[in-house]
C-alpha cells in the first residue's frame, strides 16, 4: 500500500510538472510571411531560420500575426528603426479601435533622460490614450542606428517592460487600462523586426493583479460625477452663461477611474480626428460654512469651470495649437489649480470639457474634503 502510494505521488508530480511546462508554451520562427497580414508592399520578409527579418516599409500599415491569441505571457524583440518615428506593438488586440499599445518615441533615440522616450497607451473606441496617461510614459536609452531588444512581461492587469537593459525593467505598469484581455499581436512604424519570441503564460513571476492606486486613500480627489452627452461644438467656440445646460439636458453617472481619472473616452470614445466636441460633468458638494478651497485640476484639453451659475476659471491644453500645460500637454493633477468661494450648503459644481484631439477627461481634487460631502 505503501509503495503503491508512492507512485501515485511520484506520478501525480510528474504530471503537474509536465503541466507546468505545456501551459507556458514558447513560439519560435514567426517571422515567415505566410504567418503574417498585411497590405501589399507594406512589409518585406528576408533571411531564414533565426535571422529571419520582417521589415515595415510604410508608416500607418499595421502588420499582425496570423493565428494567435495572446492573454498573458513575454513577448521579445529587436526592432531597428529606419526613421525617428514612432514603433508601435500592438497586443491583446481586437482591431484598432480596442487594443494595448506600447511604442518607441524614435525621435528620443540618444537621450537616455528624455521622459517620454517609450510610452503605453491602450486603444479605447480608436483613440489612443496617450495624452491621459503620461505615468506611463519613462526613459530609456534608444539606439538610433542599430537594433533594441524589447521585452514585454505581461501578466493579467499588470507589465514589465525592459528596453535594451534585460536587468532592469524601462517601464512599469502596475494596472493596463485596455478593455481587452486576449487578442492578436502587430507592429507598425518604419522598423525592422527581428528575434521575435513568444512565450505564452511564462509571467517571470509577475502577479496578475493590479497594483496599488495610492489615490485611493486621499478623500480630496471628486470621483461621483453625472455626465452630458457630447454636444458638437465648433472651433473658436466659447462657453458663457447663456450656454449653460438647461432642465432639457440628460445626464448619466460616471465614476473616476485609476488615479482619479474621469475618463471621458473610456465612455464616449472620441469625435472623429479634430472635430471639436464638448461635455457637461456637474456634482454637487455640500459644505458645512462658506469657505474657499483649493481645487487641483488636470483636464484635456479646455475646460470652463462654474460654481453656482458663475464662471470661476477657464484654461486650455493645447498640445498641438498651444499652450501646453505641464507636464508637455499631457492630463496631470499638476496641470492647474485656482480657488472655489464654496458658500454653506450646496455648491454645484458644472464643468464644461472640449475636446479635439485624442483622449479626454478630468482629474480634480479639492484641497480639504473636511465635514464636506458629494452628493
Amino acid at each position: 500500500m505503501r509503495k503503491a502510494l508512492s507512485v501515485f505521488c511520484f506520478l501525480g508530480i510528474v504530471m503537474g510538472l509536465y503541466g507546468q511546462r505545456t501551459a507556458a508554451q514558447s513560439l519560435n520562427d514567426l517571422l515567415q510571411p505566410q504567418r503574417w497580414a498585411f497590405e501589399p508592399g507594406s512589409a518585406e520578409f528576408s533571411g531564414t531560420g533565426t535571422q529571419r527579418v520582417m521589415k515595415i516599409t510604410e508608416n500607418g500599415k499595421v502588420v499582425r500575426l496570423k493565428d494567435i491569441a495572446f492573454s498573458s505571457g513575454v513577448i521579445e524583440y529587436d526592432v531597428q528603426l529606419q526613421e525617428r518615428g514612432f514603433a508601435s506593438i500592438y497586443f491583446r488586440m481586437q482591431d484598432l479601435q480596442e487594443t494595448e499599445c506600447f511604442y518607441l518615441r524614435g525621435g528620443r533615440a540618444g537621450d537616455p533622460v528624455a521622459m517620454d522616450a517609450i510610452q503605453y497607451a491602450p486603444f479605447l473606441k480608436g483613440v489612443n490614450l496617450w495624452d491621459l496617461l503620461p505615468q506611463y510614459q519613462a526613459a530609456a536609452d534608444l539606439y538610433a542606428n542599430r537594433p533594441n531588444h524589447i521585452k514585454l512581461v505581461v501578466s493579467g492587469k499588470k507589465m514589465r517592460v525592459y528596453v535594451n537593459d534585460m536587468q532592469q525593467p524601462a517601464l512599469l505598469v502596475p494596472q493596463l487600462e485596455g478593455n481587452t484581455g486576449t487578442g492578436a499581436l502587430a507592429f507598425d512604424g518604419k522598423v525592422t523586426i527581428s528575434h521575435l519570441k513568444i512565450r505564452e503564460n511564462d509571467t517571470e513571476g509577475l502577479t496578475p493583479d493590479a497594483g496599488m492606486d495610492l489615490t485611493l486613500n486621499d478623500p480630496r480627489y471628486l470621483r461621483k460625477w453625472m455626465a452630458s452627452t457630447p454636444i458638437d461644438f465648433a472651433a473658436g467656440r466659447d462657453l458663457t452663461l447663456k450656454g449653460l445646460p438647461d432642465s432639457t439636458m440628460q445626464w448619466q453617472p460616471v465614476a473616476a477611474e485609476r488615479g482619479g481619472l474621469v475618463n471621458l473616452t473610456r465612455f464616449f470614445g472620441g469625435g472623429q480626428f479634430l472635430n471639436r466636441q464638448l461635455i457637461w460633468l456637474k456634482t454637487v458638494l455640500n459644505v458645512p460654512h462658506e469657505q474657499k478651497l483649493t481645487m487641483d485640476l488636470g483636464f484635456s484639453d479646455e475646460v470652463w469651470v462654474f460654481l453656482n451659475g458663475k464662471m470661476v476659471y477657464v484654461d486650455k491644453n493645447l498640445y498641438l495649437e498651444g499652450p501646453r500645460k505641464k507636464p508637455d500637454g499631457r492630463l496631470s493633477i499638476e496641470n492647474a489649480g485656482f480657488q472655489l468661494p464654496l458658500q454653506a450648503g450646496t455648491n454645484e459644481l458644472l464643468i464644461g470639457i472640449a475636446n479635439n484631439f485624442y483622449g479626454w477627461g478630468i482629474i480634480a481634487r479639492l484641497g480639504s474634503m473636511e465635514g464636506i460631502t458629494v452628493k
